[in-house]
C-alpha cells in the first residue's frame, strides 16, 4: 500500500468532503487595466505587467515581450489586486484557465485584468493543491462550459466561488502534490534538456554556415527566383482536394521539408493557383513577428502544391536543405530583418528576401552540412522520435496520473 493510499484509508475512509471554491479561499481579486490609470512601457518601467501570456505550465514566467510597468503602476495595481507570495492565478478572461503558483517576489510584477487572485485559506487548503485541482481536466471542462461573453469569454466571479472542489485533510493535499511535483520536475528536467539541444544545434548551424574568404558567396537573388503565391483563405480549404500550403502553417506546423501538406483545396478552385514543384522552397513573407518571417519548406512531394500569397516560390539550384537550414541561422535573418515591414502583420517583400547573401560551398559540402543538421533538427523537433515525442508522452502520463490522483468519491 502506497502512501497516499494510507493516508486516504486512515484519514477519509468514508471520502472526502466537497465544497465550494469560496469557502476555502479568503478573497478573489483581479489585476487591472491601464485605461486611465496607468501606461504601459513608459520610460524608466522597469516591473513586469502579467497577463495569461505570462502563465505557463503552471509557473510566471517574464520574456523580453513582456509589458513593463513603473513602481507608481505596480501600486495601483497592488491597491486591487492585495497579490502576494502562495496566491493562485488564474488567467479569467480570454484564454480560460491556465493556472499558477504566486512563488516568486511580487515586488517588481502585478497583473492585468484579465487575471483572477485567489488566497487559499491554507488552514483548509495547500495553494499548490489548488493549482493541481484547478488544472484538472474535469475543472477545465467546467470553466469551458460556464465562461460567457460574446466576442470575449470570461469566468463570472460568483461561479467560481460557488464551484465545487474536494477537500482531502491536508495530509492527503500534502501528498499528492508532492507525487504530482515529482512528476512534473522530471517533465521540466527533459524540457530543460530539450532547450539544451536546441541551443546547442543553433550554434553547431551557425557554426557550419560560417566559411572563410575562399568560399563564394551570393544573393538569394542571383542564384534563383522568387515567384509570390496565390490567395486562399481558410474558408476554402476542405477535406481533400489538391496540396497547398497555407503560409501560418509554415512557422506552426512545418519542419524543413515536408512531402506532405496539412491542408487542401478544391480540385475546381476558381482562382488560377501557383505551384511549387519538387526541391523548391516555400519562404514565408508574412507573420506576426520578424523571427517568422523569411523561413522556409522544402517541397519534396512528387506532385506541385499550391502555395499562398503570403509566401514566395523560390526555384534554384542548390541543395533545397542547406538553403532551408540557412534560413533560419541568425546572420540571415539579421540581413533581412532592415526590410520587415511592421505592423499589426509584419510583411517583407520577395526583393528584400532576395537581397540576402548566403555562402555557396560545393555541393558535396552542402549536402554534408545538411545531413548534419537534419539529424540534430530530428532529435530536437520532430514529434514523432526524440525528446519531443518523450516530453509528448510524459505530459499525457502526468494528466491521467493528475486526474486519477484528485478523484474522490464524496463523503457520504
Amino acid at each position: 500500500m502506497t502512501q497516499l493510499e494510507t493516508l486516504i484509508q486512515t484519514l477519509c475512509p468514508n471520502g472526502v468532503k466537497f465544497v465550494k471554491l469560496g469557502e476555502v479561499v479568503k478573497s478573489i481579486h483581479s489585476g487591472l487595466n491601464p485605461r486611465d490609470n496607468f501606461r504601459l512601457n513608459e520610460e524608466g518601467a522597469t516591473g513586469y505587467y502579467v497577463t495569461v501570456k505570462e502563465i505557463t505550465s503552471g509557473k510566471i514566467e517574464f520574456t523580453d515581450k513582456t509589458d513593463r510597468i513603473t513602481e507608481e503602476a505596480r501600486t495601483i495595481i497592488q491597491n486591487r489586486s492585495h497579490l502576494e507570495v502562495n496566491d493562485v492565478l488564474l488567467s479569467g478572461i480570454g484564454t480560460i484557465g491556465k493556472v499558477a503558483l504566486v512563488d516568486i517576489p511580487v515586488n517588481n510584477w502585478n497583473c492585468s485584468e484579465s487575471v483572477l487572485l485567489l488566497k487559499p485559506n491554507q488552514e483548509y487548503l495547500i495553494p499548490k493543491f489548488l493549482v493541481y485541482i484547478l488544472q484538472s481536466k474535469e475543472i477545465q471542462t467546467i470553466f469551458n462550459r460556464d465562461s460567457v461573453g460574446s466576442t470575449l469569454k470570461g469566468i463570472r466571479k460568483k461561479s467560481l466561488e460557488s464551484l465545487q472542489i474536494p477537500l482531502p485533510p491536508l495530509a492527503v493535499q500534502s501528498e499528492i502534490v508532492r507525487l504530482l511535483d515529482k512528476f512534473t520536475l522530471y517533465k521540466s528536467e527533459l524540457a530543460a534538456e530539450l532547450a539544451a539541444r536546441l541551443q546547442q544545434y543553433e550554434y553547431y548551424r551557425d557554426q557550419l554556415f560560417t566559411f572563410g574568404d575562399d568560399v563564394e558567396r551570393k544573393t538569394l537573388g542571383e542564384i534563383g527566383t522568387f515567384t509570390r503565391g496565390r490567395r486562399f483563405c481558410r474558408t476554402d480549404i476542405v477535406d481533400e482536394g489538391q496540396s497547398c500550403i497555407h503560409y501560418g502553417d509554415i512557422y506552426t506546423y512545418y519542419g524543413l521539408n515536408t512531402t506532405t501538406t496539412k491542408t487542401h483545396l478544391p480540385y475546381d478552385f476558381p482562382v488560377k493557383l501557383r505551384y511549387a514543384e519538387k526541391g523548391d522552397v516555400v519562404i514565408v513573407g508574412a507573420g506576426e513577428n520578424d523571427i517568422d518571417i523569411g523561413v522556409g519548406v522544402v517541397w519534396e512531394g512528387n506532385d506541385s502544391v499550391a502555395v499562398h500569397d503570403a509566401c514566395y516560390i523560390f526555384k534554384h539550384n542548390m541543395n533545397p536543405r542547406y538553403i532551408s537550414h540557412y534560413l533560419r541561422t541568425i546572420n540571415y535573418h539579421l540581413q533581412i530583418k532592415k526590410y520587415v515591414n511592421r505592423g499589426k502583420i509584419c510583411s517583407i517583400s520577395a526583393e528584400g528576401i532576395a537581397k540576402a547573401v548566403i555562402p555557396i560551398p560545393s555541393l558535396a559540402e552542402q549536402e554534408r552540412i545538411a545531413s548534419i543538421l537534419d539529424r540534430f533538427d530530428a532529435l530536437c523537433h520532430d514529434i514523432r522520435e526524440g525528446l519531443p515525442a518523450e516530453i509528448d508522452l510524459r505530459q499525457k502520463q502526468y494528466e491521467h496520473y493528475r486526474d486519477k490522483l484528485l478523484t474522490f468519491e464524496a463523503k457520504g
